[in-house]
């Protein structure tokens, strides 16, 4: 059996709240269920599952999101960034800085995932002479073995070398990875164990980042930064510490909180509304209002002064950055509010909004050759379902999908009606794919599940 999620988001509590443990011990006793439901065979015959494959498809520790990265400005000692060269000594020092914080802000969870490998966690009931379910007698372990691949809030995973080989020791070592400490591979073709395994059930899959150019620069490849990584570290992860820096004294307590919740807040490019709607929310005046915005302002106009930002402003072509431009030489003329018509025509200008990535699962050489029957994707947090073909085989008709593995996280959405508005719906959302072989399950290839929680 093997299951698939991604986008889990684990965070070091700076910036936004990472989604509950309490999800984890949930997808511990659903798992428990899909074992036991797996080795009920085609032939009506149960026979014990014997090992569980969970493939984590990136972006499951957000080193990104944290504000680590801003404790020294450039030109100090130390001062250190997503784009900075990694092979720097304090590149893999920030790295392992920020995983350590995560780890230990997530421990309940991390000790969930742990104890999936531990044999202990998932057990399924052994089987009489006649091949039932003896519930009777003490059940027994079944094999999990825990996958990590990487996103772009976690690339930095990727990178060569010993000191991120010591990095990844300690990750292994905490969540029970069955990954050696060499690369965690971004595409599953650097792994041959990983390759042959998802053959075996028919299964391609990626995080899906190189579909977004906004967070995959597909020049420089997984081992470089892209903009996204700047957004997020120096508007993102730096407004909250602004504000609390020089208003920290004059505004609610929970305002200072709630706008640690930025990088929650779906659409991206919805971050001014927000901040908006919570200075509104909070019936804050318009002179103390203007002092917040001006250091907006403030903050998105040092962002657009950044080397490696203008690097990305490719002359005579209208791009990201310039987008980011408009919103914010927007913001400084005009309120918050008029923000929206920006943040839909970025959306659907430069793909980095884009909610389905179906149609690329269409250009994939192993659904073009019919050699996969199920193409999976992470990263737009959009959990879907999606046919793709149907083609005549041996047995009937053989059908093609595609999946998103959706999210594990705290959201703050936007809501479409009406977004000038400004009203934002908190939930929390859990997804899992899970995929069959042989006579497993009784002959069924796989099935999915997606929750959403009240916030």
């Amino acid at each position: 059996m093997l299951v698939i999620i991604s986008d889990i988001h684990l965070g070091d509590g700076t910036c936004g709240m990472s989604i509950s443990s309490a999800a984890f011990h949930l997808f511990t006793d659903r798992l428990k269920e899909l074992a036991r439901n797996a080795s009920q065979r085609a032939d009506g015959v149960y026979r014990p599952l014997g090992t569980i494959d969970i493939l984590m498809l990136g972006d499951i520790l957000d080193v990104l999101h944290s504000t680590l990265w801003l404790e020294k400005d450039q030109g100090q000692p130390g001062y250190v960034r997503p784009w900075t060269d990694f092979r720097l000594p304090e590149f893999p020092a920030k790295i392992r800085e920020i995983t350590r914080s995560i780890l230990e802000n997530n421990r309940e969870s991390v000790a969930s995932l742990k104890d999936l490998t531990s044999g202990t966690s998932v057990t399924v009931p052994p089987a009489t002479p006649e091949g039932k379910m003896d519930e009777r007698s003490p059940e027994i372990p079944v094999k999990v073995r825990l996958h990590y691949t990487v996103g772009n809030h976690d690339w930095y995973y990727h990178l060569p070398g010993p000191a991120f080989d010591k990095i990844r020791s300690e990750i292994i070592e905490a969540l029970g990875l069955f990954n050696s400490p060499k690369p965690f591979p971004h595409d599953l073709r650097e792994s041959n164990f990983l390759s042959t395994l998802l053959d075996s059930y028919e299964v391609i899959a990626q995080h899906g980042d190189i579909y977004d150019p906004f967070n995959y620069d597909k020049t420089h490849g997984r081992d470089a930064s892209s903009l996204g990584d700047a957004v997020a570290v120096e508007i993102i992860n730096r407004f909250p510490v602004e504000v609390q820096s020089k208003f920290g004294n004059d505004l609610p307590p929970s305002i200072v909180e709630n706008l640690r919740q930025l990088v929650n807040v779906r659409p991206v490019l919805a971050t001014p509304l927000w901040i908006s709607s919570q200075l509104r929310q909070n019936n804050i005046p318009a002179a103390e209002q203007k002092k917040v915005k001006a250091l907006w302002d403030e903050i998105c106009d040092n962002f657009l002064k950044i080397k490696f930002v203008q690097a990305g402003d490719i002359p005579y072509n209208l791009n990201i950055v310039e987008g980011l431009e408009t919103i914010i030489r927007l913001t400084d003329r005009v309120s918050f509010q008029t923000v929206d018509t920006l943040v839909a025509w970025i959306r659907n200008t430069f793909g980095s909004g884009e909610i389905t990535f179906a149609r690329h699962a269409l250009r994939e050489e192993a659904f073009l050759d019919r050699k996969a029957r199920f193409v999976v994707y992470g990263h737009t947090h959009h959990y879907e379902v999606v046919p793709l073909d149907s083609f005549p085989g041996l047995h009937g008709p053989v059908n093609q999908m595609y999946m998103n593995s959706g999210t594990w996280h705290t959201y703050f959405d936007l809501a479409i009606n009406m977004p000038e508005e400004q009203k934002f719906i908190p939930y929390q959302v859990l997804t899992y794919l899970t995929f069959y072989k042989d006579d497993e399950r009784q002959g069924r290839r796989y099935e999915t599940w997606s929750g959403t929680f009240s916030g």
